[in-house]
């Protein structure tokens, strides 16, 4: 019994008819398969990724060509073969010749296995382009110190697309841009060390943050404690207590106002910036829910405003840090040592703990054998120090990136005023309206916060309900926090 393959042309003299073009037939099938499974995928996921479309316009027709160019290849072959007097290819197969049945069921499982892998591989390529894993990893080497302290943070679960992709067309369009160019600059270390933040195209966060955070559910106060240990021979601790006046802009929930007045409904706070980092704010406007508008600027500040870029302010203004934050050594080593997991009464250890972090160092090899070096000289008979020689490594995997120059000195974090600027960018008592009647309220510690109790040991157990004013640690002071505090040394 003979049993012909029909190949795609239709006379039998084609030079078409060959196994070459016969695979990249199947090869170019399986690729427009695939490209028609991730084109429905990308079309009805939630959340639109500029990687998927990377993969199914740039990468599965580049396999499709390919099968194209086979199938090609194969007819150019097979003319050249004619053309030095060889016959035809054939592609007869007699099912009577054991060799031929072989020869057809291995091409057409093959062909189906093929088929059937591309099906699979689009799906899970789909699904793992939307993986957090993809954007830290695979082709973001670069983001390393992003996905680090992604990991470590309070959006842990949240994956990447949701917050720089989000929803809609013009979004899904944007990030499609962006996307091929960082994949540009990645292939050609076209990239800046570090990262430069705030992302300029980043999505508003009332259409990325507010799909969680509701501002109506903002009510009320935060009880919250601060651990410190000062840079002395025991390593004294002191701790404030704090209630954090959060506040809220729902009158039917609890009262209107407190840290989030910033954002209520019918307030809008516009500012202008003169550095990229958005650390130097000399003008700012407020329109209040009357409709009423009031300027504020600094004496020096003479500018035309009306070719300067005016912001309107949102979450990432105050909150620039949500998933990504690099703690300083500072805070870092405070929280080890408040946990224990660095014994607070070994001598001069916060000293030596935030020196070894701040030295500089070319590679995360080379900071852990210097950590561990150093730590033991200043400690060559405590046993104690294993325990503190790991912990400040892990600190220093955990929030010093090298390679890329980033660290909590890099990137600048709004929330507070301890080692940035903060909110004392704007509540500096500078900025006051044109007559200079009316200033940002500035230097009030209770505006924001009431200090319930502060030190260590038993005054931590004499609650002040009213609030009690600010005892800084070994003398009164009354300037900015950052006059002094850096986070390091």
């Amino acid at each position: 019994m003979n049993t012909e393959i029909k190949p795609p042309a239709a006379n039998s003299s084609s030079v078409f008819r060959n196994w070459i073009s016969f695979i990249g037939m199947v090869v170019a099938i399986g690729a427009l398969f695939a490209f028609l499974l991730l084109f429905v995928l990308d079309a009805l996921a939630k959340f639109s990724n500029p990687y998927v479309s990377i993969l199914t316009y740039m990468g599965v027709p580049g396999f499709l060509i390919g099968g194209i160019f086979l199938f090609f290849f194969g007819a150019w072959r097979e003319r050249r073969r004619r053309a030095k007097g060889i016959g035809p290819m054939s592609l007869q197969i007699d099912l009577n010749n054991p060799r031929d049945r072989r020869t057809l069921v291995t091409f057409v499982c093959g062909s189906v296995v093929f088929l059937m892998l591309t099906a699979v591989g689009s799906y899970n390529a789909f699904n793992f382009t939307e993986s957090v894993t993809f954007c830290g990893e695979t082709c973001h080497k670069v983001m390393k110190p992003e996905l680090t302290t992604h990991n470590h943070g309070p959006h842990a679960r949240v994956a990447c697309v949701q917050c720089h992709v989000g929803n809609g067309v013009s979004w899904f369009v944007k990030s499609k841009l962006s996307g091929s160019y960082q994949l540009y600059a990645v292939a050609f270390n076209k990239y800046p060390r570090p990262i430069p933040t705030p992302i300029s195209n980043l999505r508003p966060a009332r259409e990325t943050c507010e799909e969680c955070h509701w501002p109506q559910s903002f009510v009320g106060n935060l009880d919250r404690t601060f651990n410190y240990f000062q840079s002395d021979v025991s390593n004294s601790p002191y701790s404030i207590r704090l209630l954090l006046k959060i506040g809220g802009s729902d009158p039917t929930r609890g009262p209107v106002g407190g840290i989030h007045w910033h954002n209520l409904p019918g307030n809008t706070v516009e500012y202008i910036a003169t550095d990229n980092a958005r650390q130097k704010i000399p003008w700012v406007r407020v329109t209040d829910a009357s409709g009423k508008v009031t300027v504020f600027k600094t004496r020096s500040f003479t500018n035309d405003i009306s070719k300067m870029a005016i912001r309107t302010m949102d979450c990432m203004d105050c909150h620039n840090r949500p998933s990504h934050r690099y703690l300083s050594p500072e805070r870092a080593v405070n929280q080890a040592m408040a946990l224990n997991k660095i014994d607070p009464a070994m001598p001069w250890i916060k000293t030596n703990a935030m020196y070894v972090l701040t030295r500089k160092y070319a590679t995360d090899d080379e900071a852990s054998n210097s950590i561990a070096s150093l730590l033991t000289a200043r400690y060559p008979d405590d046993a104690r120090v294993k325990d503190a020689i790991a912990t400040v490594q892990q600190i220093y995997s955990d929030n010093f990136f090298p390679e890329m120059n980033a660290s909590w000195s890099s990137y600048p974090d709004n929330v507070g005023h301890m080692i940035w600027p903060g909110c004392f960018r704007c509540h500096d008592g500078l900025h006051k309206t044109e007559d200079r009647k009316l200033t940002i309220k500035a230097n009030d510690c209770n505006a924001c916060h009431t200090i319930l109790a502060q030190g260590a040991g038993a005054d931590l157990d004499q609650l002040a309900p009213a609030g009690q004013k600010f005892k800084h640690p070994g003398g009164d002071y009354d300037g900015a926090c950052t006059d002094c505090h850096n986070g390091g040394p």
